[in-house]
């Protein structure tokens, strides 16, 4: 067997190899791209005869050159940066580092220490995808909410008839349609209910649209402390500049909501994950493409709830023990998971149930959501690894009832 690090970069690549015994035998810098792929490749050869004779320690879990790794047959595995890190104090005081060092560690580490690491999942052409679209999808939401908190912070400057008009939701069409045609307080005291009418149908409403038409006019006619003139001018400006970049930004969200709908129901763990209550297309999707799909990947339900975050850590020292909510975690899963216990709630009886017991034990709110979710991840596990469809007196029967 041979062990290999390597310390990732944009531009190039440090790779160290070492044997059993942690005795170097090559050491090398090679550039980023398909040349210094082949030299690490051929670096690697020189010392194993089988694919299978090498482990690779890495500190990503995805990227090209992490694929061209496990396409190539190597056992890699995905170092925590932080857990490199504390490895490399177990063996040095002085703080010192460096690229070479660093594959040096890497290599050692998944030496002696491989079995408490995470090998790199055989997910799916399909997973992969899924979690391409999932991450992009959420990426443009997070995106689209700081345009709208920008946004939000000018009009309280300025224009706090249009906050009053359409509260902190300004990326709803109707906002967005209103305030590309009065992007200023003077636009806006001079629409008519006809003109306001106009914009929102054009924003796609469809129904009570007299009704909200009037609703707005009054807000933005309604008298408000104003800004002055240049100001106001300044930040107008602004306004109309902002709107449509958040206009577009929805449009994409929902062209690519669209196609990770479709790529998801493509999937055929899809029918399972939709059928357990709380996750509809976008957070299953988020939940497979963080989870993955690999049979092989988590032991048992134990592992996928620590990936999750959702199970708690226990901190004990002499008569002391403290239970905390987990940190180290894959946020956007947890993320994805708290929303799905969330949305639960009003779907399974169970869940509720399982709530309200933990609540009535004092329990926050957030504590009693992370074991909902910590509860469902189970569940989920269940059901992937029998291959069986959610059902909700098998998920929550008496006993697990009377426990919480």
């Amino acid at each position: 067997m041979i062990f290999v690090g390597v310390d990732w970069a944009e531009v190039h690549h440090d790779a160290c190899i070492v044997d059993e015994q942690g005795v170097v035998l090559g050491k090398q810098r090679v550039p980023d791209g398909v040349e210094g792929v082949g030299r690490l490749h051929a670096m690697i050869a020189d010392h194993a005869a089988e694919q299978s004779e090498v482990v690779v320690g890495i500190e990503i879990d995805r990227g090209l050159l992490v694929d061209s790794l496990v396409s190539a047959g190597y056992e890699v595995f995905a170092i925590n940066p932080m857990a490199a890190s504390r490895y490399r104090d177990r063996h040095a005081t002085s703080r010192a580092k460096s690229d070479p060092g660093d594959a040096k560690v890497l290599a050692d580490l998944v030496r002696t220490d491989r079995h408490n690491h995470r090998r790199i999942a055989g997910d799916s052409a399909s997973a992969a995808a899924i979690k391409v679209l999932a991450r992009a999808h959420q990426d443009l939401i997070w995106s689209r909410q700081r345009q709208v908190n920008h946004l939000r912070s000018q009009l309280r400057e300025f224009y706090p008839g249009a906050l009053a008009a359409f509260g902190s939701d300004l990326a709803h069409p109707d906002a967005v349609a209103v305030l590309e045609r009065a992007p200023s307080p003077a636009q806006g005291r001079t629409l008519s209910v006809s003109q306001i009418a106009n914009a929102l149908r054009r924003g796609g409403r469809q129904r009570n649209v007299e009704k909200r038409a009037a609703e707005i006019r009054e807000a933005l006619r309604a008298p408000q402390l104003e800004a002055l003139a240049l100001v106001a001018e300044a930040y107008s400006a602004s306004v109309a500049a902002s709107v449509p970049v958040i206009r577009s930004m929805s449009q994409q969200i929902d062209r690519l909501g669209t196609q990770l709908s479709q790529s998801f129901r493509s999937h055929p763990d899809a029918e399972i994950y939709l059928s357990l209550p709380g996750l509809g297309d976008v957070l299953g999707a988020r939940a497979l493409a963080e989870f993955g799909d690999d049979r092989t990947r988590y032991s048992d339900p134990k592992g996928r709830k620590a990936y999750a975050g959702t199970a708690p850590i226990t901190r004990a020292s002499g008569t002391r023990l403290i239970v905390l909510a987990r940190l180290a975690r894959n946020k956007r899963l947890a993320d994805a998971c708290y929303l799905w216990a969330f949305a639960a709630l009003g779907s399974s009886p169970g869940c509720r149930r399982y709530y309200d017991a933990h609540r009535s034990r004092g329990k926050t709110h957030h504590q009693a959501l992370r074991s909902v979710a910590n509860r469902l991840v189970g569940i989920l596990h269940g059901c992937l690894e029998h291959r069986a469809l959610y059902l909700e007196d098998v998920a929550w029967p008496p006993q697990i009832e009377a426990a919480a």
